[in-house]
């Protein structure tokens, strides 16, 4: 049985006050010119949402890394394949979700010739949330996953932490229902491999949560 619960708040994704487009096609094209944060000056590519328009799943990360800025594409570095391969264990087809992120530009600071990432603070995810809401409103799925802290905070709001939250199916008032679990690249922080192996269990545990939303 999935443990759901109801939730009064909600974060700035769900407030409504979002991009208007037709098409998901249309919204891509209105975000390339985004100004709405300084991030877009140091980012190689805006790196918007892919995958079916008729997705009932959502995945949604922080940020794009530096591969993810680089190719234009969500999901393609270290953690996106390390996410692949956790959604098969799960038996997910990722094919059939949508995978985006909550800040479409990479947030980095440069140590030597390396870009290091950098955590979005409150004013890029809200500024950002302009398009993740517009993503969700034309998709509607029938769960949306939240990947780490701030993807939780862009669609639930500050109350809710992953830490206390995880593997919880939350749902706003009037909103669709969100999976609250840890962003992939937090398990490749993770040095002891005994410790690794059970974190990389327990987040196959919480995606297996999103079979109960796919039709079989």
């Amino acid at each position: 049985m999935l443990d759901k619960h109801s939730l009064s708040d909600t974060g700035p994704s769900l407030e409504r006050n979002h991009a208007n487009t037709a098409t998901l096609e249309e919204l891509r094209n209105d975000a390339e010119s985004c100004t709405r944060c300084d991030l877009y000056r140091n980012a190689t590519h805006l790196v918007f949402g892919e995958g079916p328009e008729n997705a009932e799943i959502v995945l949604v990360g922080e940020q794009p890394g530096d591969k993810e800025d680089l190719a234009g594409k969500p999901f393609v570095g270290p953690a996106g394949r390390l996410l692949d391969q956790c959604l098969e264990e799960a038996s997910i087809d990722r094919d059939r979700c949508y995978v985006t992120n909550a800040v479409k530009h990479f947030k980095y600071q440069m140590r030597g010739k390396k870009r290091l990432h950098a955590r979005p603070n409150a004013g890029e995810v809200q500024r950002c949330s302009w398009w993740l809401g517009a993503e969700l409103e034309l998709l509607q799925p029938k769960l949306v996953v939240a990947l780490g802290a701030t993807a939780v905070s862009s669609l639930l709001g500050s109350k809710v932490r992953v830490t206390r939250d995880r593997g919880r199916i939350l749902r706003p008032s009037g909103q669709i229902e969100i999976l609250v679990t840890i962003h992939p690249s937090a398990l490749l922080r993770i040095r002891e491999p005994g410790e690794k192996e059970k974190s990389r269990l327990a987040f196959i545990r919480d995606l297996k949560k999103i079979r109960g939303f796919l039709r079989h």
